[in-house]
């Protein structure tokens, strides 16, 4: 489940955005004031920001300065102050992407998804290898112990994040938010099926896992060797 911080002092517009967003397994929580959401982006772990500018107590470019100075959460800009000054700022202060407003709730969706992807990739969250398993990203390849794993480019993408990933549940949802080779459309079931291919490439007993483990009522995790 894919979980995000609003910032939005409009609660009409939060909540349709967050009964959308809902629909599409994405949980938000809104905060209109500046001061309570720091504080809960302090202590609580978010995977999004969405950022109003006109807030009352505090400037939304200040507001995204003080985020961005301790944590590289993506942050999406929504407002109505669309002068290419803002938005300049915003984008210097640490802003991933800019969304004037008014927009369609299915724009914010996609952008929603992209910034996670990009932000999946960055150089940033390149992680040390996670034993046994070594990815290299520029020939495509994930090795088991120095042997080649024979993966598709779904199984790839999906191997990798669960590297990346390590240790923490994966959720079928964030799989299939997160992961560009997979469509939109596909169902949670077709995860599944594809975790299964996965375990019988790197699992000695594909149904007794050691690395790839399911956890019941929540998702799969990579454990570490």
């Amino acid at each position: 489940m894919i979980k995000i911080v609003m910032i939005e002092d409009d609660w009409d517009m939060a909540e349709l955005l967050e009964e959308f967003l809902a629909k599409h397994t994405i949980t938000v929580e809104n905060y209109d004031s500046p001061y309570l959401a720091l504080a809960s982006l302090s202590i609580n772990h978010y995977d999004l920001v969405i950022l109003d500018l006109s807030l009352p107590e505090m400037d939304g470019v200040e507001v995204c300065r003080q985020i961005r100075e301790k944590s590289d959460i993506p942050i999406i800009i929504s407002s109505a102050r669309a002068d290419i000054s803002d938005k300049s700022i915003c984008f210097m202060m640490g802003a991933d992407d800019y969304l004037p407003k008014p927009y369609d709730s299915q724009e914010l969706l996609l952008r929603i998804r992209s910034v996670l992807r990009r932000s999946q990739l960055a150089p940033h969250e390149t992680q040390e290898p996670i034993r046994p398993f070594q990815v290299d990203r520029d020939k495509h390849e994930i090795r088991k112990n120095g042997t080649l794993i024979h993966l598709t480019n779904a199984e790839f993408e999906i191997l990798t994040y669960f590297i990346k990933r390590s240790s923490m549940v994966v959720s079928r949802e964030e799989i299939l938010t997160n992961v560009q080779a997979i469509n939109y459309e596909s169902s949670l079931k077709s995860i599944d099926v594809m975790i299964g291919r996965i375990r019988t490439k790197i699992e000695e007993d594909s149904k007794a896992p050691k690395y790839l483990v399911s956890i019941r009522g929540l998702g799969y995790k990579l454990v570490n060797e």
